[in-house]
């Protein structure tokens, strides 16, 4: 009985808040494999099937993180990333538009700001969804019998599908934030990962037996995958403590004595979410490049520069990165506030100077977030050395770095991490003996 995973299912409210979690998490596995009405399920896998050996990485890149729902054309193709894209908007807006500021900070504001991301989203998905009609027009003159209806009502009604899907899974991911378990939008992007790790498995194995892949190259590989994952976890619970002191305080009638307490910087503060703030931007414009491209001379051309696998690609995915590192740094620890709060609270940083603590603050962040996003970058570039060193297959080679993998793991730790503290708060014993689960914001 002492079994951390049987304590789990002993509390109630744990117990409610996985099943609920799993729920969300079948139905939007069900929706991705729920065709686009007009479109021949038949005619539409065999032209991926044909397609199999060339390969399009453009394709295969969203198919990924869509858990297949892209290849399938189905209701959940575009995933959530619409959603995702919105939010990078809106955060940007609310810094270079300081009214926006303003309203997100009066009360009722932050409720204000979500309504119109959610409007936003919808624009967004609308866009994107008719870059998918145009490619399933594309597939059409190659495959006799794709649509079973004419363009035009495909093209509204594929429109309107997508969107509402889309729509739904930003729903359920905030269903999962309120009554389940973890981060309910990161959950989602970590099922469709997931989802393709048995198909890429078969795959590797496959490639073996037919000797298209070393063995040898394959255990390499696989060390390789576990010393990266073991890295990542390293660097998501690394901590840098800045001590602060407070000295004794009046409040009203009762006098409160000096602490000493630290302010926790992570090595890398803003966590996964620059790795997908860069590849929901690169997405966007390659999404549309890719499917309308055939019928535009010059987005074919944009499509094939901007190639997963192409050097152009890559050192974008790099410098988005770095960018959106120190953008969501400033955003969410900025050390003109925190600087403010310690003052108004009176604290002070041992050794520094009153008037100086921005300063010291500033630039001991300057000197966390550089080391952490090119980490950041060097993770995310794994997947394309993997392709060109071995020939790995593309849905492998997802998983051993990027995007996923960061995801991977730091969804994991941020779920069992709440998981841990509930256990607690109800008096069981953690999930772990040894060390602390630290929680980082998705």
């Amino acid at each position: 009985m002492a079994n951390p995973l049987i304590g789990i299912f002993r509390v109630k409210e744990l117990r409610e808040r996985i099943l609920f979690t799993t729920g969300m998490l079948v139905v939007f596995r069900i929706g991705a494999v729920f065709p686009i009405p007009g479109i021949n399920v038949r005619e539409l896998s065999a032209y991926f099937l044909a397609q199999a050996n060339s390969g399009n990485p453009i394709v295969d890149y969203l198919d990924f993180f869509a858990g297949g729902a892209f290849s399938n054309f189905s209701v959940f193709m575009l995933g959530i990333m619409p959603y995702i894209s919105m939010s990078i908007i809106m955060q940007l807006l609310l810094i270079v538009f300081p009214t926006l500021k303003k309203i997100s900070q009066e009360d009722g504001g932050r409720k204000k700001i979500q309504k119109w991301q959610r409007y936003g989203t919808v624009v967004v998905c609308l866009i994107q969804s008719f870059a998918v009609t145009q490619y399933a027009q594309s597939i059409s003159r190659s495959v006799d019998n794709l649509l079973s209806i004419d363009m035009v009502p495909f093209t509204l009604i594929a429109m309107l599908t997508v969107t509402t899907g889309t729509i739904f899974l930003m729903w359920i991911g905030e269903q999962i934030t309120k009554r389940g378990i973890g981060n309910g939008i990161s959950l989602l992007i970590f099922a469709g990962i997931v989802a393709r790790l048995p198909q890429a498995i078969w795959e590797l194995g496959g490639r073996v037996r037919s000797g298209d892949l070393n063995l040898v190259f394959v255990i390499v590989v696989f060390v390789m995958f576990v010393a990266v994952v073991a890295l990542v976890v390293f660097e998501q619970q690394g901590q840098r403590k800045i001590p602060v002191n407070y000295a004794k305080r009046v409040v009203g009638r009762r006098m409160f004595g000096a602490q000493n307490t630290y302010i926790p910087f992570k090595i890398n503060p803003s966590g996964v979410i620059p790795v997908i703030f860069a590849s929901s931007i690169l997405t966007f414009p390659l999404q549309i490049a890719s499917t309308i491209g055939g019928n535009v001379p010059w987005l074919a051309s944009m499509s094939q520069a901007l190639s997963p696998r192409g050097p152009l690609y890559n050192v974008l995915y790099v410098l988005l990165i770095i960018f959106f590192a120190y953008f969501y740094t400033q955003v969410t620890l900025n050390p003109i506030e925190i600087a403010k709060q310690i003052r108004e609270n009176g604290g002070s940083i041992p050794g520094i100077r009153t008037e100086r603590i921005e300063e010291y603050l500033t630039r001991i962040l300057n000197r966390i977030v550089l080391p952490g996003s090119l980490y950041l970058a060097l993770i995310a570039v794994i997947p394309t050395f993997i392709q060109w060193a071995f020939n790995f297959p593309t849905s492998i080679s997802y998983l051993m770095g990027g995007t996923s993998l960061l995801i991977l793991v730091g969804v994991d730790l941020d779920t069992m991490s709440q998981i841990n503290a509930l256990l607690k708060m109800h008096h069981q014993d953690g999930l772990t003996k040894k060390g602390r689960l630290r929680g980082r914001n998705l």
